[in-house]
């Protein structure tokens, strides 16, 4: 199928869902193609034509359409998406849009590193041959991209660490990691949107809440396809930020 974002294959998920899976160079190359897909439907969200769509959800490297069966059947959905590729959209039209999104919406998110209870400082030091110090300036003078949100609510996936900086998972999950805490395992980084098990390495504590509270609601405050960037801060800035986030 020639469309958006070079798809390799189209596998049925459900009755009611379908996933796209993109093909590229690297997992960035097919994770951009996912979102050039992603930003051409979204350009037909309330069109007549489109109204069987209820929801597309992005990963690394593909992405779930779920559809109304009420509405359109699954070939439906092929054709459609597929019509995609012979309308007046280009490409490189939406490369362009992606790269200057990137280049203007850089998330930062402040890091109190070695925070006594949220450190695996000294295990990445002895698995990376790094010091302390180097893990932290590596760790903050990459730019990240969120490539999938999941695990828990408010979870985002982000890569990719400097190969200086890969580190394996823990040999023994924890059973509590703290609130906040940032992480790092294999080629990713990640914030611990709330309390709760993981056996990733712990480099220090946000003060960043990555849920937006509201009408007793939460919803993900960073998206897939987002920019990050991580900021160190003393103790003194992340206990203000504490208060500015409450």
């Amino acid at each position: 199928m020639q469309a958006f974002g070079r798809i390799k294959r189209i596998v049925t998920a459900s009755a009611d869902a379908i996933i796209l899976y993109f093909d590229g160079a690297n997992l960035d190359d097919a994770n951009n193609a996912c979102h050039h897909m992603l930003a051409a439907i979204d350009s037909k969200k309330g069109s007549d034509s489109w109204a069987w769509l209820r929801e597309c959800v992005p990963s690394y490297d593909s992405l779930l359409i779920i559809f109304d069966m009420a509405l359109i059947d699954s070939h439906g959905v092929y054709r459609a998406i597929s019509n995609l590729s012979a309308e007046d959209m280009s490409l490189q039209s939406f490369s362009l849009q992606a790269k200057e999104n990137e280049s203007s919406a850089v998330i930062e998110i402040p890091v109190w590193y070695g925070a006594p209870n949220a450190s695996d400082l000294s295990v990445v030091s002895k698995k990376t041959s790094l010091s302390i110090e180097e893990i932290i300036e590596l760790h903050t003078s990459t730019t990240y991209k969120v490539y999938a949100v999941g695990f828990s609510p408010g979870f985002a996936y982000m890569g990719d660490i400097p190969e200086a900086l890969k580190c394996a998972r823990l040999g023994t999950p924890r059973k509590r990691v703290p609130k906040g805490a940032v992480a790092i395992a294999d080629r990713q980084t990640a914030v611990y949107p709330s309390e709760s098990p993981g056996g990733w390495n712990l480099l220090g504590l946000t003060a960043f809440d990555m849920l937006i509270h509201k009408n007793e609601q939460s919803e993900a405050r960073l998206k897939a396809g987002d920019v990050v960037r991580f900021v160190s801060v003393t103790e003194q800035e992340y206990r203000a930020g504490l208060q500015v986030e409450r």
